[in-house]
């Protein structure tokens, strides 16, 4: 004979562990993979990607392949580059927004 109370525990222990299995992972900020492609194989960028310039954040790898070089790396390691109309000034090494100059 089975007891109802180790019943309900089992039931509960897998309920909650189906939830935990199928919850989203955090999103890094990271473009979807189609549009990430799309912007490697040099499409345009998506609409949005403006509100991702914020100071002190890492440019996206997927957006900075966009940039031209308008001013080279200084004797601090900042970049300045031009990305659809929009300069930005950055850390060479870690593409770390120092500044927007245009926005």
């Amino acid at each position: 004979m089975q007891h109802p109370l180790l019943s309900v525990l089992l039931i509960a222990s897998l309920a909650m562990g189906t939830t935990a299995a199928i919850a989203k992972p955090d999103k890094n900020g990271e473009l979807p993979p189609g549009l990430q492609k799309k912007a490697e194989r040099g499409g345009e960028l998506p609409p949005g990607w403006k509100k991702k310039l914020v100071r002190g954040h890492v440019l996206e790898d997927s957006i900075y392949s966009h940039a031209v070089i308008v001013q080279p790396v200084d004797r601090h390691g900042l970049v300045t580059v031009r990305i659809e109309g929009e300069l930005v000034r950055l850390v060479h090494a870690t593409h770390e927004i120092v500044d927007i100059l245009s926005h």
